[in-house]
């Protein structure tokens, strides 16, 4: 392994899906918002300018809306878990970082949610 660690993120990733233990909320397709950061080394794609040689953001970000999108959680901290298991082995990043955001889920809070983190930093 390398010493290197270098970043990708995506930020207010928005996505509608079905998430809660309540009635209402087996029925309401609610926003969750998600910031990732994910480690990886970006020096072959800098060499080379190619998407082949980097962690494609567009791929990570279209494969999560549809997963996001249709699954049907009652915690938000299962749907962390299974996000983080799409990116560490679908997409081997190895070190994530993710904050899920269930904005309106508590009266008078604005943001609420978990972060994870999952893998190894080099």
């Amino acid at each position: 392994m390398t010493d290197i660690m270098d970043i990708i993120y995506i930020k207010d990733l928005r996505i509608d899906t079905t998430i809660g233990i309540y009635g209402w909320e087996r029925c309401t397709r609610q926003t969750v918002i998600l910031d990732l950061e994910m480690g990886t080394d970006i020096r072959k794609a800098a060499g080379s300018d190619s998407i082949h040689d980097t962690l494609d953001y567009k791929a990570v970000t279209k494969r999560l809306i549809s997963f996001v999108g249709d699954s049907k959680f009652e915690l938000v901290e299962s749907l962390a878990e299974r996000v983080s298991d799409i990116l560490l082995h679908e997409f081997k990043v190895p070190w994530l970082r993710l904050r899920i955001n269930k904005q309106g889920a508590v009266r008078g809070v604005r943001d609420v949610g978990v972060i994870i983190e999952r893998g190894e930093k080099d």
